[in-house]
């Protein structure tokens, strides 16, 4: 994976609890069963590492992660709907898979709902592969939905040879 670059001027910093007011509305427009303000609060508090996406100073996403040994998990990245398709998701989710990195991660690990078609797109064409399924993971308007389980392994340098089994 290339330096991670951004399409225009923005910045990323670790997000903060002071940010959830500003956050919560992009999280109840991204999603259709957004994570409630309580979970943020759980998991910042909890010291997961967290990335906040500004744009001329104000907040426009966000993304979160959990690392357990040698593990991350992407736990929820979003862009704001008003800003979305000029590759600022790209962008912040390069970030979090680079954070992961910096913490030491081999392997990340996510789940998507295969209904959401352009983050899928996007995982794949970042590296990501389909692991597997949980299904009925996620809530639904007609009930659940499967999530589909994605990971990539982290490498130091391109691999010039495959190593041994």
């Amino acid at each position: 994976m290339s330096a991670v670059s951004s399409p225009r001027p923005v910045a990323l910093r670790a997000l903060r609890e002071a940010d959830l007011d500003a956050l919560m509305p992009i999280e109840l427009r991204g999603y259709p069963f957004p994570w409630t303000r309580g979970i943020f609060v759980d998991c910042l508090r909890a010291g997961y590492p967290a990335l906040a996406l500004e744009e001329d100073g104000v907040l426009v996403g966000y993304g979160v992660l959990s690392i357990a040994a040698d593990e991350a998990h992407v736990l929820n990245v979003c862009v704001d709907t008003h800003t979305q398709s000029r590759g600022l998701g790209r962008y912040l989710f390069r970030a979090l898979v680079k954070l992961a990195r910096d913490h030491g991660a081999h392997r990340v690990f996510l789940e998507v709902r295969p209904s959401n078609t352009p983050a899928v797109a996007l995982y794949h064409s970042e590296g990501f592969n389909e692991i597997g399924r949980r299904p009925r993971y996620y809530p639904a308007r007609d009930g659940r939905e499967d999530a589909l389980v994605m990971a990539m392994e982290l490498v130091e340098d391109d691999i010039q040879t495959m190593p041994p089994l």
